[in-house]
């Protein structure tokens, strides 16, 4: 089942509108003041958090009706697409461990980055409200919209919460496959790595989510939303496993900032929730296409 061209255009128009009004407008928001410098939450200032939010949610409008009649499924896009182009354009983590090498500094960036992840997926979210608000204006359900999709229940929820927790603690697995630098050897840790590359970032946690969202789909029939949501937890999870205080002192007397107990540590959180998203929203459609394929095959 391949994509035709006219629904190539209709990605493509989606994804563009997120682009060009999250990520290049929205970046003079969250610009770093150094050009290396990583993007979080400290290097918004003023507004600039609101005014993110209100141009997500135009993105997600306009991206549901460039998409049209399948903005429902696509419009999405648009919102993670763009916040996407900002953690492309961040520095890295280590940059921001560069800039706090102090062991109390150390302490509060953690501490602050794992409730950081709710604000960016905000942001994704402010998409969606976009998407839906577009689809009340034009008072029709999307094709492919079934009433059983409409409905919810109590069962359906519970396989949200086992998807949630379970890709939670899945992308602890994947992402240290696939999202690590080289390794060496340590006497308290067993291995510790270091600052992978942007690019290697982004593959490996978008794969990790793609294969989340892939077996959510697959074996309990849910969302990309639950997968998608557990963007918010996988940091603040990582930091209360492995920044406790003794391995947090350990690692700044023996090691330089650019190496890490857990590639986890390595995403910043607006990488781990962009990649993350799109790797969900993807992961569910192959789901559904391998389901098609098995049907008719």
């Amino acid at each position: 089942m391949e994509l035709s061209w006219l629904m190539r255009l209709r990605i493509m128009a989606s994804v563009g509108t997120g682009v060009i009004l999250v990520g290049i407008l929205g970046w003079r928001l969250v610009e770093p003041p150094e050009p290396s410098g990583p993007v979080y939450y400290g290097t918004i200032t003023g507004g600039g958090g609101i005014f993110l939010l209100v141009l997500a949610f135009f993105a997600g409008l306009i991206g549901f009706f460039a998409s049209w009649p399948y903005g429902r499924e696509i419009g999405i896009l648009a919102a993670p697409a763009g916040l996407a182009v900002m953690a492309l354009r961040s520095g890295s983590m280590a940059e921001l461990i560069r800039q706090n090498t102090a062991l109390e500094q150390r302490q509060a960036v953690f501490a602050a980055l794992g409730w950081e992840p709710p604000f960016w997926l905000s942001i994704v979210a402010m998409g969606f409200a976009g998407v839906l608000l577009g689809q009340r204006l034009l008072s029709k359900r999307a094709p492919g919209e079934s009433q059983a999709e409409a409905k919810s229940s109590p069962g359906m929820y519970l396989s949200g919460a086992i998807a949630l927790i379970g890709t939670v603690l899945a992308v602890q697995v994947f992402i240290r496959l696939f999202a690590q630098d080289v390794g060496v050897s340590d006497t308290q840790f067993g291995r510790v790595v270091g600052q992978p590359a942007v690019g290697q970032i982004a593959f490996g946690v978008v794969l990790s989510f793609g294969i989340a969202g892939f077996l959510a789909k697959r074996f309990l029939n849910v969302s990309y939303i639950w997968s998608g949501a557990a963007t918010s937890l996988v940091t603040a999870f990582s930091v209360g496993v492995y920044v406790k205080p003794a391995m947090l002192e350990h690692s700044c007397r023996y090691w330089p900032g650019v190496f890490f107990v857990n590639p986890v540590l390595c995403v910043l959180p607006v990488q781990m929730v962009a990649f993350g998203v799109l790797g969900s929203i993807w992961g569910y459609w192959m789901a559904v296409r391998y389901s098609c394929w098995r049907k008719h095959a």
